[in-house]
This record gives C-alpha cells, sequence and structure tokens, in this order.
C-alpha cells in the first residue's frame, strides 16, 4: 500500500508547531508577550492523536507490538538522558560557575542546588522514568514537560485497538461516550477525576474521529459550516467566560477543559478538511519530520532546554520578535542535529538487545 505521504506532512508540520510551542512556553516566557504563547497552542497535540487515528487499525498484536517497540525505543532514550544529565551535574561546574548553575535551576522550579551536586546517580529517577513517573530532569526540563503525551497515547492506543477490534459497528457510540464523559467532568468540576481519565476522556474521542475519517473526505458544503460552528463556539467561549480565558487557555489544557478543547477545533477541523484534499506528491524536510516523529519528539525536549542557555546572555538585545523567529530557527536546527543521533542511538541499542538475547537464548 502507498504511503500517505499528507499523513507525514501533517505530522512533520505538527511537530515543528510543538517546537514552537514549547519555544514559546518556556525559555520565550522571558520575552515572548502572552498573546503569541496562546496563540503558539491553536496547532497542538490533539493532532498527533487525530493522525494516530487515521493510521490505527483493528489489529491488536500490531498495535501491541508496535507500542512495545516505542516502549522499547522511550527506554533507551530515558537511559541516555539519565546519563546526559548527571554528567552535566557532575561536570558543569567545570565550565560554569556555580551561581550560574544554580540561577539556571531555579528559573526551572527545580529544587536542584548546583552548590550540592550528589556524587552518586539518583537509579530509582531512571527506575521512576521507566515506569512513566516523569520526574524532572533537571538539565532537560522539557523533555520531560513533553511525556504526559506518550503516556496518555500509550493509554488510549489500547483502548482504542480494542474498540475498533470489538466493537466496530459501535465507534459512533463510544465517540459519544468519551464527548459526554468530557462534558460531565467539565460541567461538574468535582467529579472530575485525577491522573490520565480527563485526558483520555477527550483525546480517546480524536482518535476514533480520525478512525473514522480514515479514507474519507469532507464535502465542499460541509467545510465552511465547520468553520462557521468553530467560530461560533469561540464566540459563546469568549462571551460566557470573559476575554480573560484567551490567557487561561494553557491552564485549561492540563486536563483539556471546555476552553482548550474549542480551542483546539480550528487546528483538528483543517486537519481533516486537507485530509484526502491536499495531494503531497514528493517527499521533503517537513515529511522527513513527519516519518521519524518520534525521534523529533524526543529531541525537541532536549533542543528547547538548550537554547536557554542563549536566550539568557542575549535577552533585551533585540526586539523580541527577531529574538523570538532567532530561537525557534535554533531550536529547530538542534532538533534536526539531535534527531538523527538519537535515531542511530536507537537502532544501535536494539543491535545490543538483539544480541543479548541470541546470547541469552543459546
Amino acid at each position: 500500500m502507498k504511503r500517505d505521504l499528507y499523513i507525514d506532512f501533517a505530522k512533520g508540520l505538527a511537530t515543528l508547531s510543538i517546537i514552537f510551542i514549547h519555544t514559546a512556553f518556556w525559555s520565550g516566557q522571558f520575552y515572548i508577550p502572552a498573546e503569541v504563547r496562546v496563540l503558539s497552542l491553536v496547532f497542538d497535540v490533539a493532532l498527533f492523536y487525530a493522525l494516530s487515528g487515521i493510521t490505527s487499525g483493528s489489529n491488536i498484536e500490531k498495535t501491541f507490538y508496535r507500542l512495545l517497540k516505542l516502549q522499547i525505543t522511550y527506554m533507551i532514550f530515558v537511559t541516555l538522558l539519565f546519563f546526559a544529565d548527571y554528567s552535566f551535574k557532575v561536570f558543569g561546574l567545570s565550565f560554569f560557575s556555580a551561581e550560574w548553575l544554580q540561577h539556571f535551576y531555579s528559573t526551572f522550579g527545580s529544587k536542584y542546588a548546583a552548590t550540592a551536586i550528589s556524587a552518586e546517580p539518583q537509579w530509582q529517577t531512571l527506575g521512576n522514568w521507566y515506569l512513566h513517573q516523569y520526574t524532572n530532569a533537571d538539565t532537560f526540563p522539557v523533555v520531560m514537560g513533553s511525556f504526559w503525551y506518550l503516556k496518555v497515547y500509550f493509554i488510549l492506543s489500547v483502548f482504542g485497538v480494542l474498540i475498533l477490534k470489538f466493537f466496530p459497528k459501535h465507534i459512533n457510540w463510544f465517540i459519544a461516550l468519551c464527548i459526554i464523559l468530557t462534558l460531565l467532568f467539565n460541567f461538574f468540576p468535582f467529579y472530575y477525576p485525577t491522573g490520565q481519565v480527563g485526558y483520555v476522556s477527550f483525546y480517546l474521542a480524536v482518535f476514533l474521529i480520525g478512525n473514522r475519517m480514515r479514507g474519507k473526505k469532507i464535502s465542499t458544503l460541509m467545510v465552511p459550516l465547520l468553520y462557521l460552528a468553530v467560530g461560533a463556539l469561540l464566540i459563546l467561549m469568549f462571551w460566557s467566560y470573559g476575554s480573560d480565558i484567551f490567557y487561561q487557555i494553557n491552564r485549561n489544557k492540563f486536563p483539556p477543559k471546555i476552553p482548550y478543547i474549542i480551542w483546539t477545533l480550528f487546528s483538528l477541523v483543517t486537519l481533516f478538511t486537507l485530509y484526502n484534499r491536499l495531494k503531497v506528491t514528493k517527499e521533503n524536510f517537513i515529511t522527513y519530520i513527519g516519518k521519524n516523529a518520534i525521534f523529533f519528539y524526543f529531541a525537541q525536549g532536549i533542543s528547547s532546554s538548550l537554547v536557554y542557555f542563549i536566550v539568557v546572555p542575549i535577552n533585551g538585545k533585540m526586539p523580541w520578535w527577531i529574538m523570538m523567529i532567532l530561537i525557534y530557527g535554533i531550536n529547530i536546527i538542534l532538533a534536526s542535529l539531535i534527531a538523527p543521533v538519537l535515531k542511530k542511538t536507537d537502532a544501535e541499542g536494539w543491535k545490543i538487545l538483539e544480541f543479548l538475547r541470541k546470547k541469552t537464548a543459546a
């Protein structure tokens, strides 16, 4: 079956959008206006869940193998991250002053003290990462700040494939159930559960809607109606919550509440509108990112942390918008350099695992 380059293209653009979001909300907190940071959330993580729904099928064995492979890739990455973080803590004082390091970590709210570096690695931290307890990686805070997406993806992928396998004729009912639960949690906040339930109820609906859209095309007559509906909901949102809700969109993202959900609808409508309408016939840099989205997603956590070292010395020396474009460009370049290294490291890690498997099997 011929690969749909539109999916890779959309994943690539969504990844670039995530890089911009993390540029704006992490190091960008020092110089980017709040309005721009909020607007960066227009094309956000919901796109990945929708695209995952489009590409997912009902093959349980294939899905579970893909998730197992992703888990191992994730474990290889966080192991590398663990030693990189520890090495910086040990050797950082050789290159930076204790005061500078203290300022660096305190900026991100870390309890780590540059003047009291432990000589022993905290192995329990690595164990927690393996089990998806995302305690902070002090030197690379954006990495763990990004990984909430991964846990939710694992959960909804399992629920999603079970629904697609055993209830293929009742997918619409499950979409309705997810929407009802999401509305219930929002209208009655005291029922809103902790943990990942709130995330899964909304994003599973997005996943299943994406699957229902697989191979389909939104009619030309429906497109303006959908955008009008999104516009009406945005107006209703501002009328109900007041104009201040614009600055609170990010607060309503964790877990997703109605203002953030409405905010994401424009991107989802755009994604489904262009699906089977926009033809991408040649591979390019964006489709390359899309094909390697998981490695770019891991890489941007590192690169979005590293650009802090650039932001601090140049902050205030140029207009904010020039600085934003500069840092965003550097972030993309760094992620593009780091992602292939992570991909290569992952391949070597798999070779080691295969070698160990053969040795133990013998």
